[in-house]
Order: C-alpha cells, then structure tokens, then sequence
C-alpha cells in the first residue's frame, strides 16, 4: 500500500526515520508521498528521497503562507525538479485560519497558480482544503484540473460528489476512527475514488499521539468494516486507485 500524504521530513521523524519507515513496511506500506509546506521542506524531500525509494517526493507551499514571491520561487523549484517529483503539494486553500478577504483572494491567486503548473508539468495535486472544500473543487473544475488528490476532506459528502464526477480522489486517515464526518464520506462515496492517507505525524487513530504511516492500516480497517468488505478487497482497490494517479514515471 502507499501512504498518499504524510509529512516524514517533519523534524518530529529525525530520531527515528528509518525505524518510522521500517514499521510502515513492516504494516504492508511500501511506499510515502511526503508532501512539504516551505521551500525548504521541499529541498529536504527530494534530498530525503535521493537515498530512499519509499519516499516519493512532494513540493508544495501550504495555503497559509500568503507570500507570492515564495509561490513563485516553489514554481521555479517544480519547474526544475518535475522529473524527481510525484506531486505538487500539498497546496490548496484554508478558510479556517485565513479569515479576511485579502488573504483569501491571495489564497486563490497562489492555488490557482498550482493548478495551473500542475497540468504544465503533468503532475497529481495534493490538496488541503480546510473549511474550503466547496470553493477549492470549485476552482478545480473552473480550471479543467485532471489529476487530484483532496487529502482529508472536511466537507459534506454531497460537496464532494462534484470532485467524484470530475475523477478526483479522497485520501482517508486514521483518524477515520474517531471522525463522524470521515465515517460519512466513506458511507457516501464510491471506493473507486478513495485513496488512504496518513497525515502524519498528525490525524492518528488517538488525539496527541504522533502518527505515522503503520497506521495506514487503521484507515484501511476502518474503511473495510465501514462498507462490509474484506480488508484485502479494500487493500486492492484502492491500491488500483493509486496507480491511476500516481501513475508510473
């Protein structure tokens, strides 16, 4: 199985990478797209997955940082990498911690340049969406975006059946545990639109507790218990799902 979103360059994975990422296999997970927030999150990946091959490197500027000369800078930076690159992200918009119109509309500006980028160098989006996920779908169908992820959605599953129609994906996590919302989207939604995710080190099956990417498997139990299927069953599809978007270099 692969991991479709998590943050293993964090400093908190320093001490212990290795055994983080041995514990991942040791749970049937092969594979991590580690998705940054900064520019030096970026260059901290590709040179993470220059000696590693579980990780597959992602270059992102998290929507909360409203700095345009920074999104232009990670532009060049893509630009540059796009052949080490198995994503954009993550990237998106976040209406929970930017309220005032100005930063949103900068928000917008910065994402859309995303979008754009990510159909010029033909690689998937990694999408948050925090209390936005009705006006980020929005904006990636207005812009005819083709491969994208939207990791944790936090909206309505009927906000989300726009995106399913368009062939977007939902990434779930553990924290699918102890989330009513997620349980609904995944009642909702077909599984041929589902990936798994971890978001670590944070949405783990426990509040406070560091996650990481073993706990693919809670997403994936879940998940199976949830829709009356076998894990295996659940394991294949969305192993399948993956493949489409992230789809061999």
């Amino acid at each position: 199985m692969i991991d479709c979103h998590a943050h293993l360059a964090d400093a908190v994975f320093d001490a212990d990478r290795d055994e983080v990422l041995g514990r991942a296999e040791a749970a049937g997970v092969t594979t991590v797209v580690t998705v940054g927030e900064t520019l030096a999150d970026a260059r901290r990946i590709l040179e993470l997955a220059e000696s590693d091959p579980r990780i597959w490197p992602a270059a992102g500027l998290y929507p909360t940082y409203l700095d345009l000369d920074d999104a232009e800078k990670m532009e060049s930076l893509i630009r540059k990498e796009r052949k080490r690159l198995r994503a954009i992200g993550e990237v998106g918009l976040d209406r929970w911690k930017v309220k005032d119109e100005e930063g949103r509309a900068v928000q917008r500006e910065i994402f859309g340049r995303f979008i754009r980028l990510a159909d010029e160098v033909d690689l998937p989006l990694n999408v948050h969406s925090r209390s936005a996920g009705r006006h980020v779908i929005a904006m990636l169908l207005e812009a005819g975006a083709r491969r994208v992820q939207l990791h944790a959605f936090d909206g309505k599953p009927s906000t989300a059946l726009a995106a399913v129609e368009a062939g977007y994906f939902f990434s779930i996590p553990p924290s699918i545990v102890r989330s009513r919302q997620k349980q609904k989207l995944v009642r909702r939604l077909p599984l041929d639109c589902m990936l798994l995710e971890t978001d670590s080190p944070v949405l783990s099956p426990s509040p406070g507790e560091r996650n990481e990417p073993a706990n693919l498997r809670v997403a994936l139990e879940t998940i199976a218990e949830i829709r009356g299927l076998s894990a295996r069953e659940v394991a294949e599809t969305v192993t399948r799902n993956t493949g489409r978007l992230y789809r061999p270099r």
